[in-house]
């Protein structure tokens, strides 16, 4: 598999911590799917997938704002910059179909990856003034 390398250690740290943003939740899905239906555990309900699934996107909120020299020099981050947007799509998505059918605490995860889709562009036009 290739990969592409950091160009920046700030940027090693900050890809480490979103892709652990990323992959817990899903890690948590699949053993909860696997683990209630073929273990016959009925207490992994659907809160232990659903809460890491509402809880990541507020970590990358705050991982966002901690990295804004990265996204303000394409230089040191673009890699970084281009994956938290895709990463921010993908969990608004889910966490808009969590708001509507689990629970009303998804909106906050809603809004903190609209926060990040909106406030890259914003950061990177204030870079480029």
């Amino acid at each position: 598999m290739a990969t592409v390398p950091a160009k920046s250690p700030q940027e090693s740290r900050a890809m480490r911590f979103l892709a652990a943003c990323t992959l817990v939740p899903i890690l948590c899905f699949a053993f909860q799917d696997l683990g209630s239906k073929y273990g016959g555990m009925e207490w992994l309900t659907y809160d232990y997938a659903a809460w890491p699934l509402m809880i990541a996107p507020i970590l990358m909120l705050i991982l966002f704002f901690r990295s804004r020299d990265l996204i303000r020099n394409p230089r040191m981050g673009s890699n970084f910059s281009q994956t938290i947007k895709i990463v921010a799509a993908m969990y608004l998505i889910w966490n808009i179909i969590g708001a509507l059918g689990y629970s009303w605490l998804a909106v906050i995860s809603v809004l903190s990856s609209l926060t990040i889709l909106v406030a890259d562009r914003q950061l990177k036009k204030q870079a480029g003034a």
